[in-house]
């Protein structure tokens, strides 16, 4: 078994003690993503917008991750979000469904009392690819 720590430059920089994603080899991949919060990487800025895109923000990190270790949204089996507002859901899967639409992995969807930086999404995924 092979773990290997995936970083890019292409996705914000990890703001504590954990990795972009921790991509396992045993013979198949397995790619575990930390949670993306809508931050523009050029920037290191938030983005400081609505749901929508708050939300196309943190998914574009999530997908530089995942591209970073040769995996593509096909590859996602799992996807934990997390909202700081359930009233934001019906917009934030307007945008979700523009990116995993056909793919549809397993989700799960929290609200939780705050976030990192005060946005109002956070996105992790597992992925598993050859």
């Amino acid at each position: 078994m092979k773990k290997v720590m995936i970083f890019t430059e292409n996705a914000p920089k990890p703001i504590g003690p954990y990795s972009q994603a921790i991509l396992v080899e045993n013979p198949g991949k397995f790619l575990a993503i930390s949670g993306q919060i809508p931050i523009d990487p050029e920037s290191g800025q938030i983005v400081r917008g609505d749901i929508r895109e708050q939300a196309r923000q943190a998914i574009e990190n999530l997908i530089a991750v995942l591209e970073a270790a040769g995996a593509t949204v096909e590859d996602v089996v799992k996807v934990t979000v997390y909202l700081r507002d359930m009233g934001d859901f019906e917009e934030f899967n307007k945008v979700y469904e523009e990116y995993f639409g056909h793919s549809k992995p397993a989700r799960a969807v929290v609200e939780v009392s705050n976030l990192p930086k005060g946005v109002k999404v956070e996105i992790e995924a597992i992925a598993i690819f050859e």
